[in-house]
């Protein structure tokens, strides 16, 4: 997930898996992008970006989407939330990378949080 950087993230084990960002002091987030590619296996994708605006207080779903990847069809998922969110202390991107298979392994190609 570093910028220039063609890689991206591949979780080290399979099943779901949870990015989590953490803003000292809380940040205003207007803008969220994920792109999500897959070439080799067909898969059911599920994620969810949720926030909380302090370390003791719940978080706040923004968006629970899923998304069918296809080596013969759709490889590439591309999301841009824009947001309004004031004051983000924490913000999570939970990832379960295929509902159908749990040895899966999720791959996140970016993540731009502004």
């Amino acid at each position: 997930l570093i910028p220039g950087r063609q890689a991206g993230w591949r979780a080290g084990h399979p099943g779901r898996q949870t990015i989590r960002l953490l803003f000292s002091p809380a940040q205003k987030v207007t803008r969220i992008r994920l792109h999500f590619e897959e070439t080799a296996v067909e898969r059911l994708q599920e994620y969810v970006l949720q926030w909380s605006p302090g370390h003791d207080e719940p978080y706040r779903e923004i968006v629970r989407q899923q998304w069918n990847f296809s080596p013969t069809g759709s490889t590439v998922e591309i999301e841009d939330h824009e947001v309004d969110l004031p004051a983000v202390a924490l913000l999570e991107l939970i990832l379960e990378p295929d509902l159908n298979n749990p040895g899966a392994f999720a791959v996140l190609r970016s993540m731009r949080v502004a």
